[in-house]
């Protein structure tokens, strides 16, 4: 059964207002929007999408029998605060810490890829929700957010460099690696392949 501490609790609540709040900042000027009413929208879009992923990682840990925790990382957040203050968001808010005798290698590449399997989850919903809400221009903006960030959540978390979950997947099972990181690419990739099509029709 999965459990949360209250510090959990806490560290998740503040880890979700800084990340809406860093990119509400960045994206101030998109859509007529401001600083203050931007927050809802990017705490829905990309808010959840951090906090989610981490997440996700913890379930399939407990699941396994592990005690996962996530915790809130101060260094992370400030290096977001900066970079958004440059103008570009660099976060890593916090992570899940797994506590057990012993991760095998196959544990620890399932545990490693349902990060990024719900950012690509987050992004398919967001992309199917964007054909049904032209009517809106902030569910088109959350959509629109929502599914261009996730997307590139998956594949950066998928790079197979260390520390990242990509090294892990890649290690537990190179077919799976490359499947996933494939849709991760396509996905992300979709909104500039769609601008050259029409630029060259």
């Amino acid at each position: 059964m999965v459990n949360f501490t209250s510090h959990e609790i806490r560290d998740i609540i503040i880890s979700m207002l800084v990340i809406a709040g860093v990119f509400a900042y960045v994206f101030r000027n998109i859509n007529q929007g401001d600083f203050i009413t931007l927050i809802p929208v990017t705490l829905v879009a990309v808010g959840f999408g951090f906090v989610f992923h981490e997440l996700a990682h913890k379930f399939m840990a407990v699941r396994y029998g592990f005690y996962a925790e996530y915790r809130l990382w101060v260094q992370g957040l400030v290096l977001a605060i900066v970079t958004a203050a440059l103008g570009f968001v660099f976060a890593a808010p916090g992570a899940v810490y797994i506590h057990g005798q012993y991760i095998s290698k196959e544990e620890n590449g399932k545990i490693s890829i349902a990060g990024p399997l719900t950012n690509i989850a987050l992004a398919a919903i967001f992309f199917v929700l964007i054909q049904f809400v032209s009517f809106s221009p902030i569910l088109t903006l959350i959509c629109g957010l929502g599914f261009t960030i996730n997307s590139f959540l998956a594949f950066f978390n998928l790079l197979p460099v260390f520390m990242l979950d990509g090294a892990k997947v890649l290690k537990w099972n190179p077919v799976i690696w490359v499947v996933t990181t494939g849709i991760a690419f396509i996905m992300m990739a979709y909104p500039y392949i769609i601008s050259y099509m029409r630029l060259t029709i």
